[in-house]
């Protein structure tokens, strides 16, 4: 009872880092000493780095491997003497389960340290050092209690001289914080202190603390450093400020391009072209096919998905991996799924989902991602990126004056390096003008967007979309975007990578670029006007991705709220490709809202009305369409009404089941779909009477006659019997 009493308090002492875990409950006697022996095992053979690289925490590590190794030897033991349970007590099963979650939690801190950044280790060291002292000592609690004399007999002297040592020794250890590791983070945040104060640390300073003393030793290095510590930063940790982290990234960004230039060959850039295929998804599988720059006669190769990166309920590939409590990871919408479904478990573990809160886990997406282009599967992620105030609201001065630093060195590149240098200068420009207004700010000050424009219409692909998208990223800074409207053929040049950029991509973001700049009301006319620009987004709207059509609908959107943009959206075709859009899950919303915007010039709404499909698709936007949409749509119908005249509205009222649509709007819908839908019926109200009163006029009032030689006409005008609430 007393074991059952320590264990019992041992739980209740929970590690941000390590969590909770339990032994599995059907392991016991020499099942669970070959469990133990086998995790040691892999433990002592992978917890130990080569002598040349360098680590943190070493003391402290080396102190928990020993432990490990001397219980190691104990279970070698066990093995060794007999198999039957019987020479196992059970107060020597209690310890044993308890020591298996021990070494399990120390495998976890062990993992945990070995795969993180040095910088974030470095960051971290006084709370990992207190990490390992909490193992000890949970250690030296389960040594006191072991019950080593009930199974000496079954032990070697040696074993057992090795128990005892250790459990004296357990007793005596006392927290230990190296005093090297605290030097070297002391002169990390004397770097941020000094950027905090407007100044910018020494070159040769720099280079003694990361070249020599973290030993990031080149570029690339140093951008799986800065990927990491923006994982974190993702993810919220409370283990470093923020503010301190964002600090962290900026230096590191700083000296990435400070210390090791542009030596970092990261992309490709032979031929000027990517060569992107598409690709057919499979269960547990996907199909690769040859794109429209390879012959068609190629063969078809299956390939075969990594099983970490599929789903354990749905077995697909993984869009958005996610964390739940018990450490397990799901794709977000098969977790989500199976918890509307009332349980309460983790699929996988069993365990009891303690909240329902899920994590993103970023690294194994941004480990997908790479897969998938790797391997020429096509892979949208999720539109869940992390809020511009979730990484910029902590942004100090530090992080600041690092990026205005590390700015004018990718300037300087964009303006007078080589190819390889002006692409990682235009990527690495794109990536800090995604998030803080004062890095757009700061990009547009040094000149980036001229030296940005005149790459856009580069041959090399990567160039140009790494530029095309910089562009959109400052053009969320309202003042970027008079410099880029006011910048000689920059518009132009936009939109020629709309219509003809190298990839997908650079059509999309030019797109969402169009859509960008049009916030500004006076730039609506003038990009509607600009030769071949909505062409392109008609077609983008049409033949594009999900993602392209989402662009292009939300740019139409935006121009058509300007009355002059309505010719040229007739003209260009961008209205037949709304009206076709209606019919498209996804961009039916906006498609919807741009019509009823459209259509309250009457050029725009016998255009309309000219589509044989337009009032069937609205039609069906209500019927299946989100609260938005269906306000929309009803919109859209109303305004159709009212401007196309008389031969539209007669085709709007005789639409299958519009008055049961009205009629349900007008209970369960929004309150601007509610105000527009009683419109709409007294509008078909109206309509109807007026046929029957012409039918009556021409028959001199006689029903009958009417019923003989216009009941074909008559009977199509639906009976519009709806009570309209007066709103």
């Amino acid at each position: 009872m007393a074991c059952a009493a320590v264990f019992s308090s041992l739980r209740r002492r929970k590690s941000p880092l390590l969590g909770a875990f339990y032994t599995p409950s059907d392991l016991s006697g020499p099942a669970l000493v070959e469990t133990l022996q086998t995790m040691s095992s892999g433990i002592l053979t992978s917890s130990r780095p080569p002598h040349h690289q360098i680590s943190f925490q070493r003391r402290n590590t080396r102190s928990l491997l020993r432990k490990i190794e001397v219980f190691s030897s104990l279970f070698d033991s066990f093995e060794d003497s007999n198999d039957d349970d019987d020479l196992l007590p059970s107060s020597a099963v209690l310890c044993l389960k308890e020591l298996y979650i021990l070494i399990y939690r120390s495998k976890i801190l062990l993992d945990y340290c070995s795969q993180s950044s040095r910088l974030w280790l470095l960051l971290q060291n006084p709370a990992l050092s207190g990490h390992f002292h909490d193992l000890n000592q949970e250690f030296s609690t389960l040594l006191d209690v072991f019950p080593l004399d009930d199974i000496r007999e079954s032990l070697s002297d040696e074993v057992c001289e090795h128990i005892d040592l250790l459990r004296r020794q357990s007793r005596r250890l006392r927290l230990f914080v190296d005093a090297n590791d605290e030097a070297l983070r002391g002169r990390i945040f004397s770097f941020i202190d000094q950027l905090d104060h407007g100044g910018r640390p020494c070159k040769s300073d720099l280079r003694e603390v990361f070249v020599v003393s973290l030993r990031i030793s080149d570029a690339k290095s140093c951008r799986a450093e800065i990927e990491f510590l923006e994982e974190q930063l993702y993810n919220q940790e409370d283990d470093v400020d923020p503010s301190v982290l964002n600090g962290v990234i900026a230096l590191a960004r700083y000296c990435r391009f400070l210390l090791f230039e542009f030596d970092e060959e990261v992309i490709d850039v032979k031929g000027g072209r990517f060569k992107r295929s598409t690709g057919r998804r499979m269960r547990r599988g996907y199909n690769k096919t040859s794109d429209h720059h390879s012959s068609s006669s190629s063969e078809e190769e299956a390939i075969a998905v990594p099983k970490d990166f599929c789903c354990p309920i749905s077995l697909d590939l993984m869009r958005d991996p996610v964390i739940v409590s018990t450490g397990q990871t799901y794709d977000r919408a098969s977790i989500v799924r199976w918890m509307e479904e009332g349980h309460s478990t983790c699929p996988n573990s069993g365990q009891t989902l303690t909240h329902h809160r899920l994590v993103p886990n970023r690294t194994l997406r941004s480990l997908i991602s790479q897969w998938c282009a790797a391997h020429d599967v096509p892979y949208e992620p999720p539109d869940d990126a992390p809020s511009e105030a979730t990484l910029t609201a902590s942004m100090s001065r530090a992080a600041v004056e690092a990026n205005r630093a590390t700015v004018e060195l990718l300037v300087n590149q964009l303006e007078g390096g080589s190819e390889t240098a002006k692409t990682a200068a235009a990527r690495e420009l794109r990536l800090l003008a995604k998030t803080g207004k004062e890095n757009r700010v700061c990009i547009a000050e040094a000149g980036a967007i001229p030296l940005l424009r005149g790459m856009l219409s580069s041959r090399n692909p990567v160039i140009q979309e790494n530029s095309v998208t910089a562009m959109l990223n400052l053009s969320i800074h309202d003042k970027n975007k008079v410099l880029i409207m006011e910048e000689k053929d920059c518009l132009r040049l936009i939109v020629g990578v709309l219509r003809h950029g190298w990839v997908t991509e650079a059509r999309e973001n030019a797109a969402a670029t169009l859509f960008s700049l049009s916030a500004v009301h006076d730039y609506k006319k003038r990009i509607a006007d600009e030769p071949g620009a909505l062409e392109a987004l008609a077609d983008l709207l049409k033949d594009g991705s999900s993602r392209g059509k989402k662009d292009a609908v939300t740019a139409m959107f935006n121009l058509s709220t300007h009355a002059g943009s309505c010719a040229r959206m007739v003209d260009s075709g961008a209205v037949s490709a709304l009206v076709g859009a209606l019919a498209t899950d996804g961009v039916a919303e906006e498609a919807a809202g741009a019509l009823a915007l459209l259509v309250r010039q009457p050029l725009a709404a016998a255009a309309v009305g000219k589509e044989e499909k337009a009032v069937h698709n609205l039609v069906g936007l209500m019927r299946r369409g989100s609260p938005r949409g269906k306000e929309n749509a009803v919109a859209a119908l109303l305004e159709l009404c009212r401007s196309g005249g008389s031969a539209v509205t007669e085709r709007v009222v005789r639409a299958p089941a519009l008055g049961g649509l009205l009629q349900t709007l007008l209970f369960t819908g929004t309150k601007r779909a509610r105000r527009k839908a009683a419109s709409l019926a007294r509008v078909c109200q109206r309509c109807e009477y007026t046929v029957l009163t012409a039918a009556m006029q021409w028959s001199g009032g006689d029903r009958s006659r009417v019923s003989s030689n216009f009941g074909a006409d008559v009977s199509v005008v639906p009976t519009m019997a709806i009570s309209v609430p007066v709103l």
